[in-house]
């Protein structure tokens, strides 16, 4: 089992990255993805406004040398995939150079979602890049948020997924772990996280960032009314199987107590510079960083 050495992200002493689009609820920053190349820290998150407002609507990335203040350099509206909402993106650096982002995208009319994806030479011309779609879910399954991580043998996800089958229940999450020699053809492995009965995560389980420790974030929540306020589990990933620890949820002191899809970037020193979406006092949420 890997001994996970990794301290996780609290509340405290965050700073904004990039505050929320509007005040009050529904008005989110977050989502986001995170890389750090050649001394530069790339980053991507999802816009959304309230339900009123149209949902997500547009995925930006930005550079930054110092992992707070980012520059904006592309965006991509939900509109040019046809897409009723968009939630996380995940922004790689491929092997063998270039880029990719992967969207979150809602099927329009109804609770199915699909991941596409938009490969370039450079972060800057992925809106125009080539589209590919990387995971289409299927009639009983709903695929979103994916993880996405790049190894000497490829590339690894771990894809969020929500069933079907019941409706009114489709906000219900699992996580299936998929590998790929090329990020675009995906065999998948199985379930390996899931909600458990009774637990602060009972209504499913997202995962949310995993480091080169092993250590793996995750989002969960309780029941259906806690829907887009999960709070941040740590787990530990062996290479066979995904095991919870016994830390109490990570959550934010405000308004609803979101604080979920963590990003992590590890740091030459040895740190961790994590990337959350947080709740703050009026409803809003705020993508925030903290250092540990």
């Amino acid at each position: 089992m890997t001994t996970s050495t990794v301290i996780p992200p609290t509340y405290d002493d965050v700073e904004v990255v990039v505050p929320a689009p509007g005040v009050g609820a529904g008005n989110w920053a977050g989502a986001a993805s995170a890389v750090l190349v050649d001394g530069v820290f790339w980053l991507t998150w999802r816009v959304r406004r309230p339900l009123t407002d149209g949902r997500g609507v547009s995925v930006v990335v930005a550079r930054s040398d110092d992992g707070i203040s980012f520059e904006q350099v592309a965006e991509v509206s939900r509109e040019a995939f046809g897409a009723e909402s968009f939630e996380r993106p995940a922004l790689v650096p491929l092997i063998g150079g270039g880029w990719r982002l992967y969207l979150s995208c809602a099927t329009p009319g109804s609770m199915h979602w699909w991941v596409d994806s938009l490969t370039a030479d450079t972060v800057e011309d992925l809106p125009e890049g080539r589209r590919h779609v990387a995971h289409a879910g299927d009639e009983h399954t709903g695929v979103k948020d994916p993880v996405v991580t790049v190894g000497a043998d490829g590339y690894e996800m771990w894809l969020c997924c929500h069933p079907l089958d019941e409706p009114g229940h489709e906000d219900r999450m699992t996580t299936r772990r998929l590998t790929s020699a090329d990020g675009l053809d995906w065999q998948d492995h199985g379930e390996v996280l899931a909600g458990r009965e009774g637990r602060w995560d009972a209504r499913g389980a997202r995962v949310s960032a995993v480091l080169p420790d092993g250590t793996v974030l995750y989002d969960g929540r309780p029941d259906a009314e806690s829907n887009w306020f999960e709070t941040t589990g740590v787990a530990t990933w062996d290479g066979a199987a995904l095991t919870r620890t016994e830390h109490p949820p990570i959550s934010s002191p405000h308004s609803d107590g979101a604080f979920r899809y963590a990003t992590a970037v590890p740091l030459p020193d040895g740190r961790v510079r994590y990337y959350v979406e947080a709740a703050r006092p009026d409803g809003a949420h705020d993508l925030v960083t903290c250092v540990r």
